[in-house]
C-alpha cells in the first residue's frame, strides 16, 4: 500500500518501466536488500539501525513496577513508536498516517503477542514488583521500510540490553547498582526478523525491501516475521489486492535466506559490541 503523499506520474512511469525491465530505480536488483549498518549508544540496548538511508534508533529502559492483577508472577514489556516530523515531510506531528498505524500494529504482534521476551523471568516478588521493560523506537529519517529496520533495531538492543541484578531476601528485594553487581541480560526467547515485499500493477512485479518511491506506488505490501529457527512468526498484508499461495510462498522462500543473512550481520554487530 502506498503512502499518502503523491508522486508524479513520470516518476510512477518511470519506476514501473524499470520494474518491468528488471530494474530498480536506486540500481538495485529485485531481491537486492539496501546496504544494512547496525551502531550501539553508551548504554545498553540503545541501537541505531540504519537501512539505505533510512534510520530508527531503539533504546530499552527498565523499571520496577508492581504486576497486572491477571499476571501477578509475569513482567511487563512495552513498545513505543514515534516518527519525528523531521523525518520526512510525509509525517504530520499530531496526525498519525497509515503506515505510522501499520508499523506500530506489526511491531506489538511480532515482539510482544509472540511473547519475545520470557516475562517470567522478570518477576521479583510475586503479586508485588516484577520488571517494565520499555521499548522505545523513534524513526529518525525516512527513506522507505522503517519496520524492517525497526525490527532489526529491537533485536539487537533486546540482544545487548542489561537490567540491573536483584537479591531476594524474604518479603525484600535489593536492586543492585552496576558498581555491586554486573548487570542482567534479557531471557529471549526467539530473535524475530522483519522482511517485507512491495508489489505493484496488482501484483504482477515484486520487489524486496521497498524505498520510499517504492512505497508511494505500490498497491500492496507483504511483511513476514521470522525467528533464527527459520520459523514463521506473523504475516501481516496492507493493501486491497489478492495474493496466491504461490507468491506468499515465494516471499516465505526468499525472506528464510535473506533472514539468515540479516542475522549473521546482528550477531556480528552484538559480539564486537560486548567485546
Amino acid at each position: 500500500m502506498g503512502q499518502e503523499n503523491k508522486i508524479s506520474n513520470n516518476n510512477r512511469e518511470f519506476l514501473l518501466s524499470a520494474l518491468k525491465s528488471g530494474t530498480r530505480v536506486d540500481g538495485r536488483g529485485i531481491y537486492d536488500y539496501r546496504t544494512l549498518r547496525i551502531e550501539f549508544g553508551e548504554t545498553s540496548g540503545t541501537v541505531y539501525t540504519y537501512l539505505g538511508n533510512t534510520k530508527v534508533l531503539v533504546k530499552i529502559s527498565s523499571q520496577v513496577v508492581r504486576p497486572y492483577v491477571d499476571r501477578p508472577t509475569e513482567g511487563i514489556v512495552q513498545f513505543n513508536t514515534e516518527i519525528a516530523t523531521l523525518a520526512s515531510p510525509v509525517f504530520d506531528a499530531g496526525k498519525p498516517t497509515q503506515m505510522e498505524v501499520n508499523i506500530s500494529r506489526t511491531i506489538e504482534k511480532v515482539f510482544h503477542r509472540n511473547r519475545v521476551v520470557d516475562t517470567e523471568s522478570l518477576c521479583i516478588l510475586a503479586n508485588r514488583k516484577v520488571w517494565n521493560i520499555r521499548v522505545d523506537v523513534h524513526f529518525l529519517d525516512y527513506d522507505g521500510n522503517m519496520l524492517d529496520a525497526a525490527c532489526i533495531g529491537i533485536v539487537a538492543a533486546l540482544k545487548t540490553f542489561k537490567r540491573p541484578d536483584v537479591t531476594v531476601d524474604g518479603e525484600e528485594a535489593i536492586i543492585h547498582s552496576i558498581l555491586d553487581k554486573p548487570p542482567v541480560p534479557l531471557s529471549i526467547n526467539y530473535a524475530p526478523i522483519c522482511v517485507t515485499f512491495g508489489f505493484f500493477e496488482d501484483g504482477e512485479y515484486m520487489i524486496l525491501d521497498p524505498g520510499s518511491l517504492e512505497e508511494q506506488v505500490q498497491t500492496a505490501s507483504l511483511t513476514m516475521a521470522l525467528n533464527n529457527q527459520s520459523e514463521v512468526c506473523t504475516i501481516n498484508k496492507a493493501g486491497g489486492i489478492p495474493l496466491s499461495l504461490d507468491q506468499v510462498l515465494r516471499c516465505i522462500k526468499i525472506a528464510t535466506a535473506k533472514i539468515e543473512e540479516i542475522h549473521s550481520i546482528i550477531n556480528e554487530a552484538v559480539a564486537s559490541q560486548k567485546k
